[in-house]
């Protein structure tokens, strides 16, 4: 954890040895040894609630997308054409019970009015006549 050598652990054991004694050592050790513990499981602790945490981010991501899956199964079941068909068969084999149908639209009308065809064309319309050929005074038929 730390990357401590044997040598230096002998180095910090002779300080500790002098700075605090020999009939206080053992209780101080104990005492470091509790408080590693103590560190080590709240870092374990962490460690656990961050993966809780991860795993229930992954899970709700997981149910967005089945979510999603089940409603885009939902919406293909809809567009089932046997199941389309049969409600109408159904339909037509009980007649009571059939709903009813949608009243039909009125055809649109034509933005240009029509003319009808008994009306006489207007002389504008109809091409002109070329004038009939006139004979020449030379030939004699």
């Amino acid at each position: 954890m730390f990357d401590i050598g044997w040598g230096e652990m002998v180095v910090i054991g002779v300080v500790a040895l002098i700075a605090i004694g020999p009939k206080e050592l053992p209780g101080v050790l104990r005492m470091v040894g509790q408080w590693i513990g103590k560190a080590r499981r709240m870092a374990s602790e962490f460690q656990g609630h961050f993966q809780e945490a991860m795993r229930e981010a992954e899970m709700a991501e997981v149910k967005k997308e089945f979510d999603a899956a089940t409603q885009a199964a939902g919406d293909i079941a809809s567009i089932n054409p046997v199941a389309a068909m049969q409600r109408e068969f159904e339909a037509s084999m009980n007649p009571a019970e059939a709903p009813p149908e949608a009243p039909a639209l009125a055809a649109p009308e034509p933005a240009v009015p029509v003319s009808p065809a008994s009306e006489p064309a207007a002389p504008e319309d109809l091409p002109q006549q070329a004038p009939p050929p006139v004979p020449e005074a030379g030939k004699a038929s």
